[in-house]
């Protein structure tokens, strides 16, 4: 009896830190997306999109050759419908690293559809970027297109549009990054 009670004890305690950790996950979701919110322009794209998929930060480094990774959410409705990673690769004049925090809207189902049905890519890219601001522009031969720019993750202001139904919206968190590279960005997704 003493070993069941000491079992279901460790099973507890166990549940409680992954629920804390499900709970500190969520947390930077939700502070992504509210900087995201009041940033500018992206702030209206959340009641006129099908959906998006929210990054609360990428990681992206290089030394001549350079990548970038990160994890996000997809959302439809504002319910968590899916989980995407975003990895991208770059060849070019490029030093340092940064961390930044991305969102990719839908404008309607298509969109989203076109993003969910398995490897998604956008194309070629130019950033440039400074330790807590940053200001980004890409040009996309596989479909999509964004500008943005930041003075610091609170007071981001962020301008852009839809291209081909998306539209991407980027916040600097910190990092210094120079680079003149090309470079294109995959996603995968798999629905919850």
């Amino acid at each position: 009896m003493h070993t069941r009670q000491n079992l279901i004890l460790v099973f507890l305690l166990l549940l409680s830190m992954f629920s804390s950790a499900w709970a500190a996950d969520d947390a930077k979701y939700e502070e992504a997306r509210g900087i995201f919110q009041q940033a500018g322009e992206s702030g209206s794209f959340f009641n006129n999109s099908y959906g998006y998929a929210l990054f609360p930060t990428i990681g992206k480094g290089g030394i001549g050759i350079g990548g970038a990774h990160g994890k996000g959410r997809v959302y439809v409705n504002g319910k968590h419908v899916g989980d995407t990673s975003m990895t991208q690769l770059t060849i070019g004049l490029q030093l340092g690293g940064q961390a930044y925090s991305q969102i990719i809207f839908f404008q309607d189902k298509r969109a989203f559809d076109e993003f969910s049905s398995g490897n998604f890519e956008f194309g070629a890219q130019a950033t440039a970027v400074a330790i807590t601001a940053g200001a980004s522009a890409s040009a996309s031969t596989a479909g999509g297109g964004s500008a943005g720019a930041s003075g610091g993750k609170h007071d981001a202001t962020t301008a852009g549009g839809y291209s081909k139904g998306m539209a991407v919206f980027t916040v600097a968190k910190g990092g210094l990054m120079y680079e003149a590279s090309i470079g294109g960005q995959k996603f995968s997704y798999k629905s919850k």
